[in-house]
């Protein structure tokens, strides 16, 4: 079985558009979220999210692009193009035959659905533009990217809730891992935050009104996000014949299912799947440093998941670093998983721990070491990115320093 490391990353997030402007924010414990500014805002109840600022389209796309190109789309061709120029790889010849890209993705072109729906329901028109479907299915960044790069390997997009960016990379870790393609480009994408996608989720009631507080007992939720996070995973000895600056290597992952509700989450499930990444990658338990949980600031979530660490963990537990930087991204959904690993990359190449911004009160269900506002540095070798999807989907990946 091959080795896989990480040759190129890419984002666009609340925090910043591109990676080292990213980390930075994170290293200082900056929050992207504020209030939301989209047409009628005043109708919704939550009025705050991660949203991406400063983004001029028509300044990086042409007019025939953005006629296809919906927002989760835009984000992930930017995220492709600096996680790509990073690597330092061209495709052509049998490398274009065989790489391709596997993406994450829950909601597919919701700006899209939700201003053709407006189009037809209150402005009473009778035809949309001819290229809805193609700009707002699940698979069009997917498409997009293999288009522009000329990857005509195995490329799909992997949908499940807010584990489809870590089930796309560990996708993507096996085709590389089994020898099926010596590079996959890879990752995640969301952009909900329209009307529709907002109120939609209003209906759940697991969104904060003022800030995401994870594992702080005052928490009251979810607050959500959009971008993107992409990344070049390629075959160790190929990216060491060529020179490549390898970022992480990709050590291993394991999914489960709870198989018990759609919405409540399961220490057990959860648990199985960071037991099931120990194993895969051949970590000990004392291995691991550092933990990017899921920690989406909701009850539920925050004390089933110490829960289950604790319970992966042992008395190693209280050794380990855990933090949720959704505190300061917001929760991207099906992108949030891609954007998180930047977090335990920086933690195993730069010795910084992010933090866990707007921790305010102690929680006893909660007792393990979060870094609360502060980051923190430490020497870290091994990292697991932790995600927890509704419908009871876990997917957890680990990383190792090179």
């Amino acid at each position: 079985m091959k080795r896989v490391v990480i040759t190129g990353a890419g984002t666009i997030n609340a925090l910043a558009h591109n990676v080292p402007d990213t980390l930075k924010a994170m290293a200082e414990g900056r929050c992207g979220i504020g209030q939301l500014v989209m047409q009628d805002v005043e109708r919704l109840a939550v009025q705050i999210g991660a949203q991406v600022q400063g983004f001029e389209p028509e300044n990086l796309f042409n007019r025939q692009q953005l006629s296809l190109f919906d927002r989760f789309t835009q984000f992930t061709l930017i995220a492709a193009r600096e996680a790509i120029a990073q690597s330092g790889l061209s495709f052509s010849g049998e490398l274009a035959a065989r790489s391709g890209v596997i993406l994450g993705n829950s909601g597919g072109g919701m700006t899209t659905l939700d201003e053709n729906y407006r189009s037809v329901y209150e402005e009473g028109k009778n035809r949309v533009h001819p290229f809805v479907v193609p700009k707002l299915m699940n698979n069009a960044a997917a498409s997009h990217v293999s288009m522009e790069f000329n990857l005509k390997g195995p490329s799909f997009t992997v949908a499940s809730a807010c584990a489809s960016s870590n089930h796309a990379m560990a996708q993507a870790f096996q085709m590389v891992h089994g020898g099926l393609a010596p590079v996959m480009v890879t990752g995640g994408s969301e952009s909900m935050l329209c009307f529709g996608g907002v109120k939609a989720w209003e209906g759940l009631r697991v969104m904060s009104k003022d800030a995401c507080r994870p594992f702080s007992a005052n928490r009251n939720g979810m607050v959500q996000g959009e971008g993107a996070g992409i990344f070049v995973f390629e075959e160790y000895e190929h990216a060491r014949a060529r020179g490549a600056d390898i970022l992480a290597e990709v050590a291993g992952f394991a999914m489960s299912s709870d198989a018990a509700d759609i919405v409540m989450p399961s220490k057990q499930g959860a648990a199985r799947a960071i037991s099931g990444a120990l194993r895969d990658a051949k970590l000990n338990r004392e291995d691991v440093g550092y933990i990017n949980a899921h920690g989406t600031g909701t009850a539920a979530n925050d004390k089933t998941e110490c829960a289950a660490v604790a319970d992966a963990f042992g008395a190693h537990a209280d050794k380990l670093m855990i933090s949720s930087t959704k505190s300061m991204h917001g929760h991207l959904i099906g992108g949030t998983g891609a954007v998180e690993l930047l977090a335990c990359i920086m933690a195993l190449r730069d010795g910084i721990i992010a933090p866990t911004i707007g921790y305010e009160e102690a929680d006893p269900e909660c007792a393990l070491d979060i870094v609360p506002n502060e980051a923190r540095e430490a020497k870290v070798s091994a990292a697991l990115s932790n995600a927890f999807a509704f419908g009871g989907l876990n997917a957890v990946i680990a990383l190792r320093k090179v």
